[in-house]
């Protein structure tokens, strides 16, 4: 193995992400998706025809296929600007001043070091600055950027981020807690642990602040 492989298999094998940003290339939209699954799955073939799979059979004849579809139409459909949510916001009306809390988002995403699934829950809070953003709003935001392959770390970056830029505030707070199957299902295949990432800014910058969110996120939600 070369160097520069070993180098990335290191970065991949301890989770590492290398920017802030998604890495895609600058023609990453000149065909379409239905050229892209066509594409893929001519790969999903040759992946399961190197691995000995019949694809005669008819448990297997719709698979390439299938994952094919899957890659572009859901598990990986937030690389596309297009499908970005729009993120109306009205003035804040009735003059709330206290911290938002959008807490338990389910988040379903793929580390991009092994394209292994990573599940947990996301809980997101801003303070308005004068407008405030619909609750399902929040929740999408959360799923167009977990839609790609990603690392946590930037996954959580990225909704403050985008938040921070739909409201027009700098004070916005996420926390993710997620369970990573490239970790949970393979290499050391610890399935208790769980991976805690968070991004702060502006007022939750401060302690008690920040103190107030992560003992609102903790409140056990009844019916």
């Amino acid at each position: 193995m070369c160097k520069s492989d070993a180098l990335h298999d290191e970065i991949g094998n301890n989770h590492i992400g290398t920017s802030d940003y998604t890495p895609l290339k600058a023609n990453a939209f000149d065909i379409s998706d239905d050229e892209k699954i066509e594409l893929i799955k001519k790969d999903v073939e040759n992946i399961l025809n190197t691995l000995g799979m019949d694809l005669t059979d008819d448990s297997l004849k719709g698979t390439p296929n299938r994952v094919a579809k899957m890659f572009v139409k859901e598990i990986f459909g937030g690389l596309n600007p297009a499908k970005k949510p729009s993120s109306s916001t009205f003035d804040n009306k009735y003059k709330y001043g206290e911290m938002l809390v959008e807490k338990n988002i389910v988040v379903y995403s793929t580390c991009e070091h092994h394209l292994l699934p990573i599940v947990g829950r996301a809980h997101v809070a801003y303070i308005s600055n004068g407008k405030v953003v619909g609750l399902s709003k929040m929740n999408r935001i959360v799923d167009y950027y977990a839609k790609r392959p990603q690392v946590q770390e930037r996954l959580t970056i990225q909704i403050v981020e985008e938040l921070k830029r739909v409201l027009n505030t700098q004070d916005v707070a996420c926390v993710i807690d997620a369970k990573h199957l490239c970790v949970n299902s393979r290499g050391i295949r610890d399935i208790e642990s769980s991976t805690v990432t968070a991004e702060y800014s502006g007022a939750f910058k401060n302690e008690n602040t920040r103190k107030e969110f992560l003992n609102y996120i903790q409140l056990e939600t009844k019916f």
